[in-house]
């Protein structure tokens, strides 16, 4: 299989907006329950990239692959320096490492912009592979929020995993 990974543009997001309507619709990888249309999909996209953030997408012969992304972990200032993962990959190609090259991709472009930490916020602890590719790139189980989301008709559990990234907290940052 012959991958490319780049810079989303604005012309992936019909496609990316597909893959992640069947993320919205039938997993619980999102906790999202309506379905973003195009306009909702490219203005996320655009808050992602005018923040300075990365946004990767992933293609093959089949087309779009999978999608990744950086984000704020949260708002406040002092959080500036963590980063919050997002990794998807489209339905029926899974297992090929296409999770694994986005993952790559996106840590490395994180610490070229100097984060310091990266979280992974995964919908369900039975959500393996999402756990084993994590694991797989350093990251560790911080804890699990039982029963925080209602969706499918169901409670769901979120796990948090941590990786450094760069000097990680062993030094301060250079704007401190």
């Amino acid at each position: 299989m012959s991958l490319i990974l780049r810079d989303a543009t604005p012309a992936d997001v019909p496609a990316i907006t597909a893959l992640y309507a069947a993320e919205v619709r039938d997993h619980v990888n999102t906790y999202e329950y309506d379905i973003p249309d195009e306009a909702e999909m490219a203005r996320r996209m655009g808050a992602v990239l005018d923040a300075g953030y990365p946004y990767l997408v992933a293609e093959d012969s089949q087309g779009l692959a999978g999608y990744a992304y950086a984000n704020s972990y949260r708002a406040r200032i002092g959080y500036r320096l963590t980063v919050e993962n997002s990794v998807y990959v489209a339905a029926g190609r899974q297992g090929r490492g296409i999770g694994a090259a986005l993952l790559e991709r996106l840590i490395a472009d994180c610490e070229a912009r100097g984060y310091r930490q990266m979280i992974a916020v995964i919908g369900e602890p039975t959500n393996t592979a999402s756990l084993r590719l994590h694991e797989k790139f350093g990251f560790h189980l911080v804890g699990i929020f039982r029963g925080i989301a209602w969706k499918h008709d169901r409670w769901l559990d979120t796990v948090q995993m941590q990786r450094s990234l760069g000097p990680g907290n062993n030094e301060p940052p250079h704007d401190s």
